[in-house]
């Protein structure tokens, strides 16, 4: 059993926190508090394993609360519930320097949270369970030769925790991970992955060279395109351009023009992987990654918390292999060592 605290000076926001996660078996709501001098009490009494947080409140804010948190011998984890605006992307990651374990994004209508319900149940239980890694792969500087692009979107996050913390160090290739999210939250997305994968992980920036054994998060509000370099031994290898050309689907950054790209760049030596996701953008890059003979994998719907990307990649037949999610990292690294 999960015990969670909800820490939110909006009445409203517990009310709805209280009904969505108290429905889980696996869950039980210990307290609810409107500010930081109230949640720090009632966590010294309670010990929850976990609390969610909202940033800005009275009195005492998320920011002052995750200081003051430190100090405990054995503070719980900390869910930050981050509003879609550029401000609070930026106290997001100052959050995650500060400790907080991950964070999740509140809908830009509040009376529509209860529709990322099932979302936020599976955010708290990945909080609770994954763990962070103490020491890292030593970082490559050899050119990929090899590409591994992922796409997601809704429930993608809770997703994308659970496979980087499978995946090996020392992957011979590099991950571009492209997650629709807002510009200025991909950054505390790679945050918060580089605690718990065993590679480092970075959020793209114009001009980086693509690097064996490194995770590259595309970088919010810009798609990320892979283009060619060629090095003084002829071997091509891949660039990341960063592009503010149109929305595609209606989001940027967009997995279509990722995974297109990556194909065009790496042809037979990409792997693609599609997560959850609503709506269709990664079909038509599916499709390039396989016609360019590289290999294609989508998640199995059982995983998925929405099944629209996955299922416009298989009804393109474009997909290789549906795998499970516990399987999905072991599935990527052997299609990596048998890519010619």
């Amino acid at each position: 059993m999960i015990r969670v605290l909800i820490v939110d000076d909006s009445v409203f926001m517990r009310s709805i926190l209280h009904d969505i996660l108290s429905r889980d078996p696996g869950i039980e709501i210990v307290g609810m508090a409107a500010d930081g001098i109230e949640a720090l009490k009632q966590i010294r009494e309670l010990s929850p394993d976990c609390i969610t947080l909202d940033i800005q409140m009275p009195r005492m804010d998320g920011l002052a609360t995750l200081d003051e948190l430190k100090k405990l011998p054995e503070p719980p984890r900390v869910l930050m519930l981050s509003t879609l605006t550029a401000h609070d992307a930026e106290l997001t990651s100052k959050a995650l320097m500060l400790g907080a374990t991950d964070f999740m994004l509140k809908p830009r209508n509040l009376s529509k949270l209860r529709e990322i319900q099932d979302e936020l149940v599976e955010k708290i239980k990945s909080v609770v369970s994954i763990r962070e890694v103490a020491t890292k792969a030593v970082r490559s500087d050899k050119p990929a030769q090899r590409i591994v692009v992922i796409g997601s979107s809704a429930g993608g996050p809770v997703m994308l925790d659970a496979l980087v913390s499978r995946m090996a160090a020392g992957l011979p290739a590099a991950v571009v991970i492209t997650q629709h999210m807002p510009e200025g939250f991909t950054a505390a997305l790679s945050q918060r992955l580089n605690r718990i994968a065993a590679m480092p992980v970075k959020e793209t920036e114009n001009n980086d060279i693509l690097y064996e054994g490194k995770i590259y998060v595309a970088k919010g509000g810009y798609h990320t395109i892979i283009m060619t370099t060629v090095g003084k031994d002829g071997f091509r290898g891949g660039r990341v351009t960063l592009s503010k050309s149109p929305p595609l689907h209606a989001v940027r950054p967009a997995v279509d023009h990722t995974f297109s790209s990556a194909a065009r760049t790496f042809g037979t030596r990409t792997v693609s992987v599609i997560l959850s996701g609503m709506g269709s953008d990664g079909g038509e890059g599916t499709l390039a990654v396989k016609t360019a003979g590289g290999t294609t994998m989508v998640v199995d719907e059982h995983d998925c918390l929405v099944y629209g990307m996955a299922r416009s990649a298989l009804e393109r037949k474009a997909v290789d292999r549906v795998v499970p999610l516990d399987r999905l990292a072991e599935e990527i690294a052997q299609a990596v060592t048998t890519l010619e």
